[in-house]
């Protein structure tokens, strides 16, 4: 487990959503050989809530999801599954 990439990811997603409850899973290893492991991006699971979902569809929770980390995309994470919901 990538302890400083897992906080840059809780930072970023803290300083977007400030109220959410979130649980961020390290799955890498799961992914051992993987042509996408090769990058050294890691693959990661993300239960998030927030009120700031209030409204919106999956799809808006999940592109403001990727919003909110921006360049950790390119740099820290080759995969995210997201289960985004309303707090």
């Amino acid at each position: 487990m990538n302890d400083a990439r897992m906080a840059r990811i809780r930072d970023a997603l803290l300083q977007q959503f400030p109220d959410a409850e979130l649980d961020l899973q390290d799955e890498s290893h799961l992914h051992a050989g993987h042509a996408g492991a090769a990058s050294g991006r890691g693959h990661y699971r993300l239960r998030i809530s927030s009120q700031a979902f209030d409204g919106q569809t999956p799809v808006a929770r999940h592109r403001a999801i990727y919003a909110a980390l921006g360049e950790l995309m390119q740099t820290d994470i080759h995969a995210l599954a997201i289960d985004a919901r309303l707090r």
